[in-house]
C-alpha cells in the first residue's frame, strides 16, 4: 500500500497543483468598514452613555476633529482628499492659471467705468482705476481662450489627462479659465479657500472637480503638485503670494523649471521692477529667466509646447 506523502515533503505534490475547490469561498475582508460602524454607531441606543462626546467615534467627532492639537491630523486629511479626487478623475498634469479676481469681462468692466463716469461725486480716483480696469479686462478673454487651447491637449497613452486647467475657483480671471474650459467641452480643476467672507465656486468649474481648502499652504501646495505649466495674469497679493512661492521654488532648485508665463509685460514691469532686484544683487541676472513675457493665448501655449517639445 502506498503511503501518501506528507504535506511539505519534497513528494508531496505543489499546492498549485491540486485541483480547486470551487465551493469554498475566502473573504477578502472580516472587519467591518468604517462606514457600516459609522451607520451602526447613529442607531445605537440612547443612553446617559451614549450621548456623551466621549462614546462618538472619532472620525464622527467633529469637535474632536477641530481640536487645535488635531491640526497635523487635518494637514493630512487636506493634502490627501484633493490628491485622491485627482488620482481618480485621471488627470495627470494641470495648467495652473492665476490672476485678479477684480478684473472683470470687458463688458462688465465697461459699465463700471460708464458707473464711475456718471457718478454724482465725479470721484476722479474711482474712474483712474474703472479705465486700468477696463485696460486690463482684455486679460479675461485672453484667459478664456488660453483654456481652450489648453484643454484640446489630447489624453496619454495610460489615459490620464495632460494640462487639466486649474484655478482658484473664483470670479473674473479665475472664472475665465474655467469657463474658456467648460465652453469648450472639457473638465477644469477649481481650488477655492474659505475666507471671512462669503466665496463661491465659478459656475464653469467641474463640480466633482471643486475643491475647498481651509489652509492656504496646503491649497498652494496642490496647484503646484500637479502644475507642468503656470500662467499668472495682472492680480493682487494672492497672485504675488502664487507667483512668487513658484519663482523661489524654481529658483532653488527645490522643483524642476516649468513654463511660467507672465501676461502683461507692461503691467507685471511697472508693479515689480525686476531689473533693480538683479542690479541690487538680491537676485541673478539668470533668475529672470524663469519666466516669460507674453501677451496672446496662442503666444503662451507655442511657450509651452517648445519647452516640452522632445522631452
Amino acid at each position: 500500500m502506498t503511503e501518501t506523502p506528507k504535506p511539505g515533503s519534497p513528494d508531496a505534490p505543489h499546492p498549485d497543483s491540486q485541483t480547486p475547490d470551487t465551493h469554498t469561498h475566502v473573504p477578502d475582508r472580516v472587519f467591518a468598514r468604517a462606514r457600516q460602524d459609522a451607520e451602526t454607531a447613529k442607531a445605537a441606543v440612547s443612553t446617559p452613555q451614549t450621548e456623551n462626546p466621549a462614546y462618538r467615534l472619532a472620525f464622527q467627532d467633529m469637535d474632536f476633529l477641530l481640536r487645535e492639537d488635531l491640526r497635523p491630523v487635518r494637514f493630512q486629511l487636506e493634502l490627501l482628499k484633493p490628491q485622491l479626487i485627482l488620482d481618480e478623475a485621471k488627470i495627470g498634469s494641470t495648467f495652473v492659471m492665476y490672476g485678479s479676481a477684480r478684473i472683470p469681462e470687458p463688458a462688465k468692466a465697461q459699465a463700471l467705468l460708464d458707473l464711475a463716469r456718471n457718478a454724482v461725486d465725479g470721484n476722479a480716483q474711482a474712474i483712474r482705476i474703472a479705465e486700468s480696469l477696463v485696460e486690463k479686462s482684455k486679460y479675461y478673454d485672453v484667459a478664456y481662450e488660453l483654456a481652450q487651447l489648453v484643454s484640446a491637449f489630447p489624453i496619454d497613452e495610460e489615459g490620464k489627462r495632460q494640462f487639466v486647467v486649474c484655478s482658484g475657483g473664483g470670479p473674473s480671471i479665475m472664472e475665465a479659465a474655467n469657463r474658456g474650459a467648460a465652453e469648450a467641452g472639457y473638465e477644469s480643476v477649481g481650488l477655492n479657500i474659505v475666507l471671512p467672507h462669503e466665496q463661491a465656486p465659478n459656475p464653469y468649474v467641474t463640480p466633482a472637480l471643486s475643491m475647498q481648502f481651509h489652509y492656504f499652504a496646503l491649497r498652494k501646495m496642490h496647484f503646484l503638485l500637479h502644475a507642468r505649466a503656470l500662467a499668472a495674469f495682472p492680480g493682487g497679493f494672492g497672485t504675488f503670494d502664487e507667483l512668487f512661492e513658484l519663482l523661489t521654488l524654481i529658483q532653488t532648485g527645490k522643483i524642476k523649471p516649468i513654463p511660467v508665463l507672465l501676461y502683461g509685460r507692461k503691467f507685471w514691469e511697472r508693479v515689480v521692477n525686476f531689473e533693480a532686484l538683479v542690479e541690487e544683487g538680491v537676485v541673478s541676472a539668470k533668475d529672470l529667466g524663469i519666466f516669460t513675457f507674453v501677451e496672446t493665448a496662442e503666444e503662451g501655449w507655442a511657450v509651452v509646447k517648445e519647452f516640452y517639445r522632445d522631452k
